[in-house]
């Protein structure tokens, strides 16, 4: 036990032994990950990145082996030199890769003694999250971890490996970098040399990969570390990875076709296969048709309008909403029949309750009974024709729960979409049909924040608008659309990206319209749009979040699982304790006091 390795070269993984090496002697080195002292002879499951294989320690053929593997517990590191044999009839392990052979111990070390783990290293054990993050280091040994790795390692280098051969560069840009308005609050980094002034970390390479094409670079991507300071959820970080991707003299047809080539390849890489070309939604009919623009495209249960049908009801709930500009719109719902237990009272007021705490006032139902009648609290404030028009709009059938909410445009889109997924959950439909994956297009180019009272970039400022919207830029800016795609993989989004602005004027343009200041400009933007002066060339580009992409692939539900060493909810690392309190010292040589 004397921690000196005496076996100096490892000969093979554990994992990887099978019936070709039987006779071989074999060096390996590993944890142990299960032992079992079965009396006249001890078990030792021996494991490294690769799996893990059993060795046999006999006190007959070994005694000096057999007396450390005594002393063996759960995680020691060992060095083990041995034979590999076919294990007994009727022992083999068909659940195991190595299961066919074992490995006849003739020498072990112990390279490293282990402290018992706080939690068993078992795929089957519940273990909570923050004891998982807490020992990182151990949470990583188990299997499934490892596989997760590796799986982001096999789609970072089929990205590399694709872009590689379509004539792109990769290109490192600074992380210590100037603080501008991208959509976030920046993290901020003080200067010890320049006192008061501070670097920011990036929230995308933005501007650099846009400077990179004015420097004629052409084709770019790098696999970029990202940092924003906002609220956290299951699918964001503080530091996350993207994949950044800039094209010159391209347009948008270019980039989406080199898109679908490359998720072809790293779903391959992960041995799955998908459809190309992808599917296409403008963003005004994804909202309209789903609620939402990520709609997941494995179920249907689409949003109808039925608000024509009722311009002249007497239904004061619905009059009231449709004369001052709003909607009516409902989906219909077959799960929920009553064939199946589903349209009971108690379930149907669990969705209005969840209706109004969303923010909606009230939810409305019908239910089309096996006689065709329709069972409802609202059917007696409509006419016998609305009620019919309506069943028929929707294709209710019998057995089918029709949802209808009445509420302004945008709001009764986004409250359907709500419904609509968590429906979806409880009827157990987005487990079906794989992979559908979406364009969603024709994005408008600018917003309107109703608290700041201005518009805002849809996406960023530097978004290339339509060539018909040029013209209404001034006169209808609400009306202006652009050239702009998101990639949305079962209601998830992905990735996103737009042709950029080239032309000096039109970025100033857009800008004053955002309502920065010529002095604003200037400061924040003044190097780009210097840059743009001396021959821009057309350009566009896209960016993937990495982690999002493996925690789909792997069917995983937070990216926490496909990051080594990721933060809480409250942007904490309870493994090493930051953020954490910093020396006086460093304080003042920062020229900070904290108050």
């Amino acid at each position: 036990m004397s921690g000196e390795v005496r076996y100096s070269r490892k000969t093979h993984y554990c994992g990887e032994l099978s019936l070709n090496n039987v006779g071989e002697s074999v060096v390996l080195m590993g944890w142990a990950h299960r032992r079992r002292d079965h009396g006249g002879l001890i078990f030792i499951d021996l494991r490294d990145k690769e799996g893990l294989v059993q060795t046999v320690v006999s006190p007959s053929e070994s005694p000096n082996s057999f007396a450390v593997a005594e002393k063996v517990r759960s995680e020691y590191v060992l060095c083990i030199k041995g034979r590999v044999r076919k294990r007994p009839e009727g022992t083999a392990n068909p659940r195991l890769p190595t299961g066919e052979v074992e490995v006849s111990v003739e020498d072990m070390e112990i390279l490293n003694p282990a402290k018992t783990p706080p939690f068993e290293l078992e795929e089957e054990i519940e273990v909570a999250e923050s004891l998982r993050l807490k020992y990182r280091y151990l949470d990583l040994r188990r299997e499934e971890m490892l596989e997760l790795l590796k799986l982001r390692h096999v789609v970072t280098e089929t990205v590399r490996d694709f872009l590689d051969r379509q004539g792109f560069l990769e290109v490192e840009t600074p992380i210590l970098t100037k603080s501008t308005p991208e959509g976030a609050r920046d993290y901020l980094v003080p200067s010890r040399l320049q006192r008061g002034h501070f670097y920011a970390l990036p929230q995308s390479p933005q501007l650099f990969k846009q400077i990179l094409m004015v420097g004629g670079i052409e084709r770019y991507y790098q696999i970029a570390r990202c940092f924003r300071d906002e609220d956290l959820r299951a699918d964001r970080q503080p530091e996350h990875t993207q994949i950044d991707i800039e094209m010159s003299f391209v347009d948008q047809e270019d980039i989406l076709g080199l898109i679908e080539e490359m998720m072809t390849d790293i779903f391959a890489a992960a041995g799955i296969e998908i459809k190309t070309p992808f599917a296409r939604l403008p963003h005004e009919e994804a909202v309209d048709r789903y609620g939402t623009d990520k709609p997941d495209l494995r179920y249907g249960l689409e949003l109808v309008d039925i608000s024509d049908l009722l311009s002249q009801t007497e239904f004061r709930v619905f009059a009231e909403v449709i004369s001052s500009g709003g909607v009516v719109r409902g989906i219909n719902v077959s799960g929920y029949s009553p064939a199946t237990g589903g349209a009971t009272r108690k379930r149907i007021d669990e969705l209005v309750k969840f209706v109004s705490e969303q923010g909606n006032e009230g939810l409305s139902w019908m239910v089309v009974e096996s006689d065709g009648k329709v069972k409802s609290p609202i059917t007696k404030f409509l006419s016998a024709r609305e009620t019919e028009r309506i069943v028929d709009r929707m294709r209710g059938r019998a057995g089918d729960l029709l949802l209808l909410v009445a509420a302004e445009r945008k709001k009764a889109s986004e409250i359907l979409g709500m419904l609509r997924e968590r429906l979806a959950r409880e009827l157990n439909l987005m487990d079906k049909d794989g992979f559908k994956f979406v364009w969603i297009i024709d994005f408008p180019l600018f917003e309107y924040d109703e608290e700041e009272k201005r518009l805002k970039p849809h996406h960023h400022p530097f978004t290339m608008p339509t060539r018909e919207s040029i013209p209404i830029l001034r006169r209808e800016p609400l009306a202006a659309r652009a050239y702009a795609y998101d990639l949305v993989v079962n209601g998830v989004e992905i990735g996103g990206g737009s042709l950029r602005i080239h032309d000096r004027k039109l970025q100033d343009k857009i800008f004053h319209l955002l309502g920065l200041s010529t002095e604003d400009i200037k400061v924040k933007f003044g190097f780009l749009l210097d840059a743009f002066q001396y021959g821009a060339p057309p350009h566009g580009g896209i960016a993937f979040g990495l982690d999002r992409l493996v925690m789909l692939i792997a069917g995983r539900n937070t990216i926490r699982d496909v990051i080594a060493f990721p933060k809480t909810q409250t942007a904490s690392c309870l493994m090493t304790g930051a953020p954490d309190e910093v020396d006086g010292k460093q304080l003042r040589e920062l020229h900070i006091r904290l108050k």
